[in-house]
């Protein structure tokens, strides 16, 4: 599969260390210099600190809507994997391109650059837009501001395809998202003592026993959706930090939780269950020391995708895809923001395995590449003239 017209794509992109806590500028940069020498304007969306941005762009007629390629620009950091590879430069090896970002999510993206001459070429009937973002790995960050700008503008996409790996499985939905931080502020006093003041720990620990307790009982009673491998919301505390030494009551402690729900769980609901006890056990520590107390902040949300599998959207998707089924991802994604805060009907399709994302030696097999290829020229054939 040597001849595959993204592999060079691929390549340069995967080049660009666009690691979250780095600038993409760069790749932007190079991702509207290619646009223009094909005679495609493209606008950037900056961040607040001018490091970052999100880049949009339409091919084709301007004066009606289309479809919006989307894919995010950044990866996961690489520090502390074992990599055989440099991460940062393709390698091919039985079959597989070795390279941070290959799977996750850069080969997509760089299908649909490859594409684009052929696009234009044969004559676009309905436009495509491209709408590439920065810091999808951080909490879907970047994205918001290109949502926005596309708010603002006279005409947009009609319908939406997130090239996430999917295996070019189409994708109908996926979980939300809802993380949160809280601060617990005890009194110190000696372990001696330990009546005379309010641990911090023991108070954090309460409220990671109550979330368990809420994801055993949402795991028993649902509500279920058996299109996800995980069928049910699911509750998780990761962090817990406090205390200074065993032999202080610890005044402060630090943890981080967060819960992932269907499309069709409340989140709302969830959200508030999960303040109410919290407020119970800041009553409860107020009653001992009135200068103790709990706050939370949330931080990040992302909400789920729902698309109805009749849409238009998908029936398409599938079409292109060569494919009948659908499926839902448990990991999150800009298609809920898409659908949500854009009103772009969307589905996630795209090439490589989400199994390979984010770990060592990240892949993506030749194989899914020309699945890819064959999926945009199934789409160049329903969108262009010639």
């Amino acid at each position: 599969m040597t001849d595959l017209r993204s592999r060079p794509l691929i390549e340069k992109l995967i080049g660009f260390d666009t690691t979250s806590h780095y600038s993409n500028l760069e790749l932007m940069a190079f991702v509207q210099d290619y646009l223009t020498g094909h005679g495609v304007e493209s606008q950037l969306v900056h961040d607040s600190t001018g490091t970052k941005a999100n880049l949009y762009a339409t091919l084709g007629p301007t004066d009606r809507g289309g479809i919006m390629l989307s894919g995010h620009t950044d990866v996961v950091p690489v520090d502390g994997q074992d990599w055989a590879t440099d991460p940062f430069v393709v390698t091919e090896k039985d079959g597989k391109l070795y390279g941070r970002g290959t799977s996750d999510m850069k080969s997509f993206i760089a299908i649909a650059l490859a594409f684009v001459p052929e696009f234009l070429e044969r004559g676009l009937e309905t436009p495509i837009h491209l709408a590439f973002s920065h810091d999808e790995e951080v909490g879907c960050i970047g994205v918001r501001s290109l949502i926005k700008m596309m708010n603002e503008l006279p005409i947009r996409p009609v319908m939406g395809i997130i090239g996430e790996p999917t295996s070019m499985q189409v994708c109908v939905g996926h979980k939300g998202k809802r993380s949160f931080r809280a601060q617990f502020k005890g009194k110190e006093a000696h372990s001696s003592l330990t009546p005379m003041g309010v641990n911090a720990v023991d108070y954090a620990a309460k409220l990671a026993v109550f979330l368990r307790g809420m994801a055993e009982r949402i795991a028993g009673e649902g509500p279920f959706d058996e299109l996800y491998d995980v069928a049910y919301t699911t509750v998780h505390t990761g962090v817990m930090k406090g205390g200074e030494q065993l032999n202080i009551v610890p005044g402060h402690c630090r943890m981080d939780f967060e819960f992932r729900h269907l499309p069709k769980h409340d989140a709302d609901a969830l959200e508030g269950e999960i303040m109410a006890y919290v407020r119970e056990l800041e009553a409860e520590m107020q009653a001992a020391s009135p200068e103790t107390g709990i706050t939370v902040e949330e931080l990040s949300g992302i909400p789920a995708l729902d698309t109805d599998p009749t849409d238009e959207v998908v029936t398409l998707a599938k079409q292109l895809a060569g494919r009948n089924d659908h499926a839902a991802v448990a990991f999150g994604t800009e298609a809920g923001l898409f659908q949500q805060t854009a009103g772009v009907p969307s589905v996630i399709v795209g090439p490589g395995s989400i199994n390979e994302a984010h770990k060592p030696n990240e892949f993506i097999t030749l194989d899914q590449v020309a699945k890819g290829e064959a999926f945009m020229a199934r789409l160049a054939d329903k969108v262009c003239k010639g």
